[in-house]
């Protein structure tokens, strides 16, 4: 048993991936890791949560049949262990603005553990030119994996846990000596919807009855499409499109991106809002 914090440690693209079996090694020099993660890709799941799940015993602790958000909160509450900080990842391509933040498995599985009043950090590694590591088998995720030791290590001890619930964080893995920012997510979304030929999209064929119509929904804004959304190429052109101390500019400029979040929910002050209260009649 080590004197260090009681790490859980979980992700979304499954207890088999690259990135938290390079992860697990690294945090295990700080200090005890149990790993409980899905037992399939789960990517892009948010905070998505299962009635029931199973659960089975595996060399590095569980693997669960469920959601990265499932897997805290069994960690959390299924397990007699007291963490100190939950981890995910290290994730397959960067988790970096507000509205890929808020449906990425990974940050979920992060927001979770500050709902149930855990200390977390989220890691995504990307390639500057790549974007998402595909095949991950083929890169490296040691830098990534060093960088979230490091930051967890340094949080805990400094108190950064007393007024940020979760760190997102995203590292290139091809940055030699990348710079460390503190960012806050990029503000971005957009939506197309469009009619769909059922016969070009798989499952719907000769499925649809005379009042019904199939859409595709199209969200622009995740990245790695093509145009305005994507923060690559790291051209001057792209540079220009996100803000300094945004986390897309920061992978733009192939730099390690921290970014504090919290899961308050706090409410707005709106005297707007408190007026139109006062005036609504319930009868």
């Amino acid at each position: 048993m080590s004197e260090g914090p009681e790490i859980l440690l979980t992700n979304d693209d499954g207890i088999d991936a690259p990135g938290i079996a390079t992860l697990r090694t690294e945090l295990t020099a700080l200090g005890d890791v149990t790993v409980v993660a899905p037992d399939g890709n789960q990517s892009g799941v948010g905070r998505t949560r299962s009635h029931t799940a199973v659960i089975r015993d595996h060399p590095w602790g569980y693997a669960l049949s469920g959601t990265p958000a499932d897997c805290v909160a069994y960690g959390l509450r299924g397990l007699e262990t007291d963490f100190d900080v939950v981890v995910s990842g290290v994730n397959n391509g960067p988790n970096a603005g507000n509205y890929v933040v808020g449906r990425s498995g990974t940050v979920g599985a992060g927001i979770e553990a500050a709902f149930l009043g855990t200390p977390a950090l989220a890691i995504s590694a990307y390639h500057s030119t790549d974007f998402f590591l595909s095949p991950p088998e083929e890169y490296d995720f040691a830098r990534p994996a060093r960088i979230a030791r490091r930051l967890v290590a340094r949080a805990l001890e400094s108190g950064v846990y007393d007024d940020v619930d979760l760190l997102n964080v995203n590292a290139p893995v091809d940055a030699s000596s990348p710079p460390v920012i503190l960012t806050e997510p990029h503000h971005d979304y957009e939506q197309e919807v469009e009619p769909a030929d059922p016969v070009d999209v798989d499952g719907h064929e000769g499925q649809l009855t005379e009042d019904e119509r199939l859409v595709r929904l199209h969200d622009r804004t995740w990245p790695g499409v093509v145009g305005w959304e994507s923060p690559f190429p790291p051209t001057d052109e792209h540079r220009q499109r996100y803000p300094v101390g945004s986390d897309r500019r920061a992978l733009v400029d192939a730099a390690v991106s921290v970014s504090p979040l919290a899961v308050s929910h706090a409410s707005p002050d709106s005297a707007a809002l408190a007026d139109v209260v006062e005036t609504i009649d319930v009868e």
